[in-house]
């Protein structure tokens, strides 16, 4: 399989100031490790671009857009509330990160590549139609989906969100909209405080929202039999035109900000299901984007079990390490 990989040097420059968790090392320290990796070279770099703000308009109204260019520009300490840090690049790099995601999603969708997966920061997965929270300011998965289906026409989309923290933002975009599927597992009761198993949507979109809330302490095992049980059929029943993964990696058992136990090699498990369906139900199409992850060394593992994954790269012990840390 050919797989994209998007990166940029510039996403450093979002800076959060001193003891934030969403650091610019997540990123520096996941490419030093990938960097080492022998089969690293196989994958197929995408170069980022800034985002056409039209295609932010797509999910976000004017105002949070505005609100965010003035407080970047004016050199704010944050945006909207307190843990959205950010700083005088912030604007332009919330940009170049949304744009990352969109140019991986052209590679994917012209046939260049199979699939990929975007290493970007900002994360956005919280971000509101008309606010910021969360460590986001643009919801990049949610944007990629209107691009999808505005620029290329895609009916049907699944969102998967696999980060410890439920994607508010971007439930939020489409509770009411049957045409994208939102799936999430994440620990429950926990920030935000929304993703409770009785959120199936609303309106003309009521059971196309899919919450799989997991308590604290949940492993592989549990996660694994929601796949099944849950996940998997859903997905099978729905039949997407695309596949959209929120790549958060702070449901490893070392994240400091989420208390389930789950391994480095699940992740891989995870997305070879993911793979397998997109190859049933939409041509192989699948774009990942990270969203959480703050132990740096399981990060950047973690990632690295995923994108091998992704690019169907087999290591001998790799099932039989799936619990393994």
């Amino acid at each position: 399989m050919k797989t994209a990989f998007l990166t940029d040097p510039r996403f450093t420059e979002h800076e959060t100031g001193p003891g934030h968790p969403e650091r610019a090392a997540r990123l520096t320290h996941t490419l030093d490790h990938l960097r080492a990796q022998q089969w690293f070279s196989q994958l197929i770099p995408v170069e980022s671009q800034l985002c056409d703000e039209r295609w932010l308009r797509s999910v976000h109204d004017r105002t949070l857009i505005e609100r965010a260019r003035q407080a970047c520009s004016q050199g704010r300490a944050y945006l909207d509330s307190p843990d959205v840090a950010v700083s005088q690049a912030s604007f332009e790099i919330a940009l170049l990160a949304a744009g990352g995601v969109l140019a991986l999603t052209d590679a994917v969708i012209h046939g260049k590549v199979d699939n990929g997966f975007a290493l970007i920061r900002p994360p956005g997965h919280h971000a509101e139609r008309d606010v910021a929270l969360g460590f986001c300011l643009f919801n990049n998965i949610a944007i990629t989906a209107r691009y999808l289906q505005q620029e290329y026409g895609l009916e049907k989309i699944v969102i998967l969100d696999w980060d410890v923290h439920h994607g508010n933002g971007t439930q939020h975009s489409f509770e009411s909209d049957p045409s994208i599927f939102y799936i999430s597992l994440h620990q429950y009761p926990h920030y935000p405080g929304t993703g409770a198993y009785s959120e199936t949507g609303i309106g003309d979109g009521a059971g196309t929202t899919l919450n799989c809330p997991m308590p604290a302490g949940s492993d592989d095992s549990h996660y694994e039999q929601a796949f099944r049980e849950k996940i998997l059929p859903a997905v099978n029943d729905y039949g997407p035109d695309a596949i959209l993964i929120s790549a958060g990696f702070d449901a490893h058992q070392a994240d400091p900000l989420g208390s389930i136990n789950l391994s480095t090699a699940f992740y891989g498990w995870m997305t070879e299901r993911m793979l397998e369906t997109a190859d049933q139900h939409a041509n192989g199409r699948l774009i990942s984007v990270l969203e959480g992850g703050y132990a740096l060394d399981a990060l950047a593992a973690s990632v690295s079990s995923h994108l091998q994954s992704l690019a169907g790269i087999s290591l001998p012990d790799k099932r039989s390490s799936r619990n393994a840390q």
